[in-house]
């Protein structure tokens, strides 16, 4: 990452220049491959859906489920209406960010289908249906993607706005410890009426963008100034202010609200982002070193999170007299059931039991489903286009030129995969259960509008970027009919 020595960025400018309006002339020409991909793969992204749809149906039910024509055209209109901003506002954003997001979004809505059809054969459950309600907040999310493209033609604008957001984001964060509504043994929720909001979804996205503006200003004193302690360069206090504050911050999430799943995703993106910024090791070390020894204190002392972890070391506990006498939660047991008994290639669609995992089958443990009915081909299906959603993250953060871009792309990317593996580690049993939402997939308002919001800001970034890559690449000489590629 030597490119994130260069100098700061100027400031954003509120209009094109002639020069950059040229070079937006030139690059436009070759933006139409990219949205004929776009589109080519967003028309793909609509059979999976709507054929998925039709499955469980004629699995479950022996017939077209309830409503099948107008989820079909909710579909449709959820893959051309974000298109059509696309390209007429973004239009040499990256062509497989779009897709991708709208076939994770799309799996998770056939998932919820299925497992509504299930909880209501199962009324002793009382769980609510959750399909239509995500298909409205898929719409929401969507609205709220093309709204960003439309009212932020320039990602350098956050630029100016970064303590604010900062500040907005700490108050957020900390708002449920005091407002919170305590659900299943944590205040992650603020109630609003008939809804409930989860802050840290949309916190993590501030965070982000407070991170890359901070970073991009303050990287060499991070990086080279200060004094050395146990072989780590420790930065002057003015830069170690934020850092502390973060760390703190990160605990009294832990301590107040219980929330391992958002401390974790907090604290690991400050490292990550602060080690691509600074290019030392040291750093990694120290902060992995600062949370293990806050989040080892907290556990230590705060029942919830001593429950949780003792659940992720004796999970088959809770299917004995004691664990049941205990009240101890059977979920992360029936969960790794679950997914042996899927196999390779899974039950089928609609065929398996997810009502044992209980009320949180549609949230945290959606995953299960897919592992018990798609097998390991489904979870791995569905852990790819994850990681090629981040992959496409981090190209765009390649092919950006200044650092604040650089930053913005790899960690909102990250965010993404920290979440993703804070929430699959969990099911899986590879640390302890968080509570989080599977981004696109799982039941949430508030994730699905978060989540879209991100996707906005990296279509954003991986325009811009293009914008100014594109001219540079040689053109082919007049007479020759090859053209570069798209």
């Amino acid at each position: 990452m030597r490119s994130l020595r260069q100098t700061a960025p100027p400031a954003p400018e509120t209009g094109d220049s002639d020069a950059e309006r040229t070079m937006s002339m030139a690059a436009f020409a070759l933006s139409p491959d990219r949205r004929r991909t776009e589109a080519l793969l967003l028309a793909l992204v609509v059979g999976i859906t709507v054929g998925g749809y039709a499955y469980v149906g004629l699995s479950m039910l022996d017939r077209l489920p309830p409503g099948f024509t107008g989820f079909s055209v909710a579909v449709l209109l959820l893959a051309i209406v974000p298109h059509l901003a696309v390209r007429r506002w973004a239009p040499r954003a990256d062509p497989l960010i779009l897709p991708i997001a709208l076939l994770l979004t799309g799996l998770g809505l056939v998932l919820l289908h299925r497992l509504d059809i299930t909880y209501a054969a199962k009324r002793y459950l009382r769980i609510a249906q959750a399909g239509s309600g995500q298909l409205m907040w898929t719409a929401i999310g969507l609205a709220v993607c093309v709204g960003v493209l439309v009212a932020l033609p320039d990602y350098r604008l956050l630029q100016r706005y970064l303590y604010v957001m900062m500040a907005v984001a700490l108050v957020l964060l900390m708002a449920p410890a005091f407002f919170g509504s305590d659900q299943f043994g944590a205040k992650r929720w603020i109630l609003l009426g008939p809804l409930s909001v989860q802050p840290g979804e949309f916190v993590k996205i501030m965070i982000t963008v407070f991170f890359a503006g901070y970073l991009t200003v303050n990287r060499d004193a991070l990086a080279l100034a200060g004094r050395r302690m146990l072989g780590v360069r420790l930065p002057p206090g003015r830069q170690m202010g934020p850092i502390v504050t973060i760390w703190a911050v990160s605990l009294l999430v832990l301590i107040f609200e219980r929330d391992l799943g958002t401390s974790l995703i907090f604290f690991g993106l400050f490292v990550i982002m602060l080690y691509l910024a600074t290019e030392r090791t040291s750093w990694v070390i120290f902060g992995v070193l600062m949370f293990a020894v806050g989040a080892t204190v907290v556990g230590s002392m705060e029942p919830h999170v001593h429950g949780r972890v003792e659940a992720w070391l004796h999970p088959m506990e809770a299917l004995t007299p004691k664990g049941q006498a205990a009240g101890m939660s059977e979920q992360l047991a029936q969960a790794l059931f679950s997914f042996g008994s899927g196999g390779i290639t899974g039950t089928g669609l609609g065929q398996g039991h997810p009502e044992l995992v209980g009320f949180a089958g549609n949230s945290d443990f959606i995953l299960t489903t897919v592992g018990e009915e798609l097998g390991l081909t489904g979870v791995t299906a569905v852990l790819v286009l994850y990681g090629l959603l981040a992959q496409r993250g981090l190209r765009t953060a390649l092919v950006t030129r200044d650092p604040f871009g650089k930053l913005l792309a790899v960690g909102l990317s990250s965010a993404l995969l920290l979440q993703v593996f804070v929430v699959s580690g969990g099911v899986l049993g590879l640390i302890p259960l968080t509570g989080k939402a599977l981004p696109f997939l799982a039941k949430g308002g508030s994730s699905m509008v978060a989540n879209w919001l991100m996707v906005a800001l990296l279509l954003r970034v991986s325009d811009k970027a293009q914008q100014r890559r594109e001219p540079e690449q040689p053109t082919a000489p007049q007479g020759d009919p090859r053209t570069p590629a798209g």
